[in-house]
């Protein structure tokens, strides 16, 4: 059609395709339909997400479906839609957030349709970001665990954070790497930030005590603080990026955005794409960065019960702790 002739377009659909041969050649993802074609939606969003989440905890509520098994987000086409069940979430006493999301997979269910397309909500991104979310999307196709989202996401978040730094080592332009290598590190910060927030909310939920007036009104002070405290460390870091990395405080917007409406929703739903990932990455290596052998191992894991599952991550997340502890050691030895 007329609109894969313009040139932009039509260099977005190639880079796609490299990148769809890359993923089959090089990281073990499915030689599928999906991301061969392109759709333009009309919208800037592919669906919006409401997650929710108790006031004194960051575990998500959960929606179940037929084919996906229980999940901690529901995802509507119209934003409207989502709108009204936040609202409804919260008229429930839950936290809540709504967000937009560029793609998503339908799990290979539409291949036989053509598979899952490109779309004008993310054709346009930086080139790293481009190929590291369809790199995410394709894994869901590989290993997909019924009821599980952290350990769905957090896998499918390995697996483009891995293959994503293959393809620009291997088949990116220079410019296109020091892009990436950029707007990384302020996402890995960021990362740092929510990551601490995270782990002294969950402290603080997990030693408080709602049951009592007393008792909530401390859990609430707390809570309070430590979300002040996050606020203010993300003040100082973005006054870093504007000083030091010379960073323009409209590119901001979006995090600035995040951070202002942060609650329990907002924090359980990043966790889900992040907690976890050290684990796969130590299964990476440990299956002696062997993309075939990674994907089995994975999926052996999601056949699994689902405690047995999260305490075989568990341990690869004390195992890569105690190795980054070692030699963390090793570099202060005198």
């Amino acid at each position: 059609d007329d609109a894969s002739q313009k040139p932009a377009l039509r260099e977005r659909l190639e880079l796609a395709q490299r990148a769809r041969q890359f993923a089959i050649d090089e990281l073990g993802l499915p030689d599928i339909a999906s991301y061969r074609r392109y759709a333009q939606l009309g919208r800037n969003a592919a669906v919006w997400n409401v997650v929710g989440a108790p006031p004194y905890s960051l575990k998500l509520h959960t929606w179940c479906f037929p084919v996906t098994g229980c999940i901690g987000y529901r995802g509507y086409f119209a934003e409207a839609d989502a709108k009204a069940e936040s609202e409804r979430l919260a008229q429930a006493g839950y936290e809540v957030s709504v967000y937009p999301v560029p793609a998503y997979s339908t799990l290979g269910y539409s291949n036989w349709l053509g598979g899952d397309p490109l779309l004008n909500t993310f054709i346009g991104w930086p080139e790293g970001d481009f190929v590291r979310l369809l790199f995410h999307e394709l894994a869901h196709q590989v290993v997909y665990a019924d009821g599980d989202t952290p350990f769905n996401e957090s896998y499918a978040t390995a697996v483009e954070r891995l293959g994503v730094d293959k393809w620009l080592a291997e088949h990116s332009t220079p410019q296109a790497r020091v892009e990436f290598t950029t707007s990384e590190k302020r996402r890995a910060e960021f990362r740092t930030l929510t990551r601490n927030a995270r782990a002294e909310l969950a402290e603080v939920y997990e030693s408080g005590d709602s049951s009592t007036p007393e008792g909530k009104a401390q859990l609430e002070s707390a809570k309070q603080h430590a979300m002040q405290a996050f606020h203010a460390a993300y003040a100082q870091q973005r006054e870093r990026w504007i000083t030091e990395d010379k960073v323009k405080p409209e590119q901001l917007a979006n995090l600035d955005r995040w951070i202002k409406e942060a609650n329990n929703a907002s924090f359980g739903a990043q966790g889900a794409y992040d907690d976890l990932v050290p684990a796969f990455l130590a299964l990476f290596e440990q299956q002696g960065k062997d993309w075939t052998k990674f994907h089995a191992a994975v999926k052996q894991l999601s056949n699994e019960p689902k405690d047995k599952r999260h305490a075989a991550l568990n341990e690869l997340m004390k195992t890569t702790s105690d190795t980054q502890t070692a030699a963390s050691e090793e570099k202060t030895r005198p």
